[in-house]
């Protein structure tokens, strides 16, 4: 039985199966991109869902764990050297447990670099640009009566739409024929800005071809769709 008590989050989220990978998550576009990733390896592990409309990533036990208070973050039990590792920063997680799964992360180093690359790209690109036309379309942003900032964030979102799109060409997946992180990290975020955020127009999306395509292909895989929905909302 692992002991996790050197982590104060769990005293808050108990862990009912220490000897698993604790998720401790919400399905938000950053949030699945761990779901999905341990739906696909088959990694055990064990979800909690943070409420973050309760505010509780501010709460000292989920900052214990990530000190900047964002979901998700995870614990492994069996880290380096049996040794339990605290982590966060879904870009990190989807790295790390490509490694220890040994899967979706290609061994030719020249192949590996480019899949990281565009997990980046993800990271410091596509997250926080379609995150700010989530904003300033469907939420508290709709109120600002200065409508240049959605103006500049929508055009940016089709720009980098526009580089997924060709990236696509003649290719399934990012990485061509095999399906990496890069798309897992992808996945949630061009379906929410289309679906949840509800600006597909705003975006020209009907005018893609390769990203629906793309998107279709990805949401029709079964670990896919069990982790867009994990943790549970109850």
């Amino acid at each position: 039985m692992s002991d996790l008590s050197a982590f104060p989050i769990t005293e808050r989220w108990p862990a009912q199966h220490p000897d698993r990978i604790q998720l401790y998550s919400l399905p938000t576009p950053n949030g699945v991109k761990v779901s999905i990733m341990l739906e696909e390896t088959g990694l055990a592990y064990e979800p909690h869902l943070i409420d973050i409309g309760k505010n509780e990533t501010w709460g000292p036990e989920f900052l214990s764990l990530n000190p900047n208070g964002k979901i998700p973050a995870i614990i492994d039990p069996n880290g380096p050297g049996g040794k339990p590792l605290g982590l966060f920063e879904s870009g990190a997680i989807l790295l790390y447990l490509a490694e220890k799964a040994g899967k979706f992360l290609p061994a030719d180093a020249i192949a590996r670099y480019e899949t990281i690359q565009w997990v980046f790209f993800q990271m410091a690109a596509i997250g926080p640009m379609f995150g700010q036309v989530g904003f300033f379309h469907k939420f508290a942003g709709r109120e600002i009566e200065d409508k240049r900032p959605l103006q500049r964030y929508v055009s940016e979102s089709k720009r980098l739409l526009g580089v997924l799109e060709t990236r696509l060409e003649g290719r399934d997946w990012l990485m061509g024929a095999d399906y990496t992180i890069a798309d897992i990290a992808m996945l949630g975020w061009v379906r929410n800005l289309v679906g949840f955020y509800g600006a597909g127009e705003l975006v020209d999306y009907a005018n893609l071809k390769r990203v629906p395509a793309w998107l279709e292909r990805g949401l029709a895989r079964p670990a896919v769709q069990r982790g867009l929905e994990i943790p549970n909302r109850g």
